[in-house]
């Protein structure tokens, strides 16, 4: 995808499972032994991505993961970047959003400058704590770098609403939302076609690029069925999904590309 002369890979290895990311339930746990505490381990996923066609990662400021990625890159792998910014050790399970507003977003965004990362967005905790003067400020800091910006939420339908009123939609232009099939991980207790059209048609209304993220609904949903939804989906302009292992990597990005 190519927008405001930058190009933005459709498919983005996502860092869940390489962060041991605690809505795994108890593939946490090993996750945590597999991936975040061995990095090689990581980065074997990730360079079996790169194989597989991906050219692009979502990453945080975190030493292990970028260590990780920088494995890879010394085996060969170039990807593009996509970086979230403020990042925080806040519990995604019972989440303190204080706490998140308190992280070093400009360190991150320093930090990442020095990337191929044609796209920085804000993390969930930060977007999600509805501080619209941080999260614009986070913002115009991430423009004045050059790169492309955007906001990420865990409630895509609450923060959707509250956009348009609460801050200058023209500082950002991408929005990376949870969206499968199940709603799962989704601020919607129920996903029949009347609900998931209300849904898409307020999400469209915001007129950004949209980025589709836990598209597996954290390995609840098979990749095929994913990807079967994916096929009527007309409103997503790319999608993040993380893979746990390098036969995973081989798998379901050779399956994403029949779809």
């Amino acid at each position: 995808m190519e927008y405001k002369d930058k190009k933005i890979p459709q498919t983005i290895l996502g860092y869940g499972p390489f962060m041991a990311e605690l809505y795994y339930g108890h593939r946490s746990r090993l996750y945590l032994d597999d991936l975040y505490n061995n990095p090689q381990n990581a980065c074997d996923v990730i360079v079996e991505a790169y194989n597989q066609g991906v050219r692009a990662i979502n990453l945080v400021n975190n030493p292990n993961l970028l260590k990780a990625y920088d494995l890879a890159v010394d085996a060969g792998c170039e990807m593009k970047v996509i970086a979230t910014i403020g990042k925080s050790d806040v519990d995604y399970l019972n989440p303190n959003y204080d706490v998140a507003k308190e992280v070093d977003w400009e360190g991150d965004i320093e930090l990442f400058s020095q990337y191929d990362c044609p796209l920085m967005i804000v993390d969930e905790f930060i977007v999600d704590g509805y501080d619209w003067r941080l999260n614009s400020k986070i913002l115009n800091r991430i423009n004045d770098t050059g790169a492309l910006s955007g906001l990420v939420t865990a409630f895509p339908s609450k923060t959707s609403d509250l956009l348009l009123s609460s801050i200058d939609m023209d500082l950002f232009d991408f929005y990376m939302i949870p969206y499968n099939s199940l709603s799962y991980m989704m601020d919607i207790s129920a996903f029949n076609a009347s609900k998931r059209k209300e849904f898409v048609d307020k999400v469209k209304k915001l007129d950004k690029k949209i980025i589709a993220t836990r598209i597996l609904a954290a390995g609840v949903l098979k990749p095929k069925e994913a990807f079967a939804f994916y096929k009527n989906v007309d409103f997503v302009d790319a999608i993040c999904m993380g893979v746990a292992k390098v036969s995973e990597a081989q798998e379901d990005f050779e399956l994403l590309k029949k779809y």
